[in-house]
């Protein structure tokens, strides 16, 4: 699936690997995780996207965003946007799609393997771009929890699928070491109702 030779770029779509990995019931290792893709060819980067609600006196996402940012990450961050849906409640929006697919389009030239870790199937477009200039694309999510967590028609599209429990023992964290962060909020999850 990897050549060792290949130029090799992470997408992370932080809110969604955090939804995945909790359904799975594990937490990310990112400190593993780079080291993980590491072996598999010339990591060129590792993006990692999540909106922040700004006017939190404390984020409990912070940690890791700062951790993430001086241990080789590349942390794209926006403010999430509040608003009261029709039932009164309070919700939190926050969809870095566009910032990921910019993102990557715009390392086309250089990146031979796309590792996108989200099961959200707007990225499908995405994917379908990247290939048709000779690129590969493997997708991290899970098949393994209820619902499924990955799009059918993304995961018809990859090169590669990767399920993350395939991955839990090399990428997540040991239950007896101190947490890197804070459970993300689930709210900076996009609302929208064809992600999946």
């Amino acid at each position: 699936m990897f050549d060792p030779r290949e130029k090799i770029a992470l997408f992370i779509d932080g809110a969604n690997l955090y939804a995945t990995s909790r359904s799975l019931g594990f937490d990310i290792d990112y400190r593993k995780l780079l080291a993980s893709f590491q072996k598999r060819g010339y990591l060129l980067r590792a993006y990692y996207y999540t909106a922040l609600v700004e006017d939190q006196e404390y984020s409990s996402i912070r940690p890791l965003i700062d951790w993430l940012d001086y241990n080789g990450f590349k942390v794209v961050t926006k403010p999430a946007k509040e608003f009261t849906d029709a039932a009164g409640r309070r919700k939190i929006k926050g969809n870095m799609d566009i910032e990921l697919t910019v993102d990557a389009l715009e390392l086309a030239d250089v990146v031979d393997h796309y590792v996108l870790f989200s099961g959200d199937g707007d990225f499908r477009t995405l994917v379908e771009a990247l290939q048709r200039r000779g690129r590969k694309v493997s997708i991290v999510s899970t098949m393994a929890s209820q619902p499924p967590m990955i799009s059918d028609d993304l995961r018809r599209q990859a090169d590669h699928f990767i399920d993350l429990m395939t991955l839990k023992n090399e990428v997540g964290r040991d239950p007896t070491d101190r947490p890197v962060r804070r459970p993300e909020p689930a709210a900076t999850q996009d609302d929208d109702d064809d992600q999946y």
